[in-house]
């Protein structure tokens, strides 16, 4: 396979990943805030401002914000780039470039996705479209990786992708807590909502499509540490930073088998960051949250910019 190939497939993966985050992100705090249980986010330029930080274009209090300009920017804009119609056209593109290597039903599927996400009328989105076109975008994702599973040798083209999608799953992630944690932080002392309580907790593991588990597993209402715990450091959490450093791990061993000592390696990279967090207490990190999120969002960049010189160079 030729590396600028294998390039395009970690990328399509990662694009397909980033659509779903950003159209969940946008149908939960949209719709979650409709019914919050204080003043505050229930605002709706509270969450504007949430959704254009979580997709890095934050802006100050002191700015008034449209609420349809703002969700035609991320839903449909071709103008921003990341935007869910330009992360969806990215797919294909890449798709594209690695027809013969992917099966006839996963190209068709990732071709439905954009044709879908492309002719979506403008009007019907700003109307009464939101909910719609955000379902069908996390629908349409979970089909993609039901055929990456359900279609492809699970050989390294396989591990290719995966790793994209676990990689950019991992930064959404973080993306996203690094946004309600900021929620929780400017919420406080609304009707006596307190940090540790917030219902942006709530809304985060909707976000992730972990609120039922982590209400399963911990028995008891969200609080900040729990839903820190089981987004960080759960590897039983397919949500999880912990599950996607393991899941990279495991599919970069297929494209370096090698046991040899050799620190240079992006397989020892992703070894010694996924050993450091496996350690680690939820403790540690809710000391300085946001001291965490930058140090495990530098740690995902230096793994893919290492993952790209050593199997993608060309």
């Amino acid at each position: 396979m030729l590396a600028r190939v294998a390039n395009n497939l970690y990328w399509m993966g990662r694009y397909i990943e980033r659509s779903e985050h950003i159209a969940r992100f946008l149908n939960v705090n949209y719709f979650s805030s409709l019914d919050a249980p204080n003043a505050r986010s229930q605002d709706r330029q509270f969450v504007l401002r949430s959704m254009l930080f979580m997709v890095g274009e934050p802006v100050g209090e002191d700015v008034v914000l449209e609420e349809d300009e703002v969700l035609y920017k991320i839903g449909l804009d071709a103008d921003f780039i990341f935007s869910i119609r330009n992360n969806v056209k990215q797919a294909r593109e890449n798709a594209n470039s690695a027809r013969d290597l992917i099966s006839t039903e996963l190209y068709e599927a990732i071709n439905k996705f954009y044709h879908f996400v492309l002719n979506y009328d403008r009007e019907a989105f700003l109307k009464n479209g939101l909910h719609d076109f955000t379902v069908n975008v996390a629908e349409m994702t979970s089909v993609l990786r039901g055929k990456i599973r359900g279609t492809l040798l699970h050989d390294s083209l396989y591990a290719i992708i995966l790793m994209g999608v676990n990689i950019e799953r991992a930064t959404q992630i973080i993306r996203i807590i690094n946004t309600k944690y900021q929620d929780a932080m400017n919420a406080q002392g609304s009707y006596g909502d307190k940090f540790g309580n917030s219902f942006e907790w709530t809304t985060l593991l909707k976000c992730a499509e972990s609120y039922d588990m982590m209400r399963r597993f911990y028995k008891k209402t969200p609080i900040s540490i729990t839903t820190l715990e089981f987004l960080i450091l759960n590897p039983n959490c397919p949500r999880s930073i912990m599950n996607s450093l393991n899941q990279v791990y495991r599919h970069i061993k297929v494209l370096d088998p090698s046991k040899a000592y050799n620190k240079n390696s992006t397989a020892f990279l992703v070894g010694k960051v996924r050993a450091e967090y496996q350690y680690k207490y939820i403790e540690e990190i809710e000391q300085d949250v946001q001291l965490f999120i930058e140090q495990i969002l530098n740690s995902l960049s230096e793994i893919s910019k290492k993952m790209e010189s050593e199997f993608f160079n060309y």
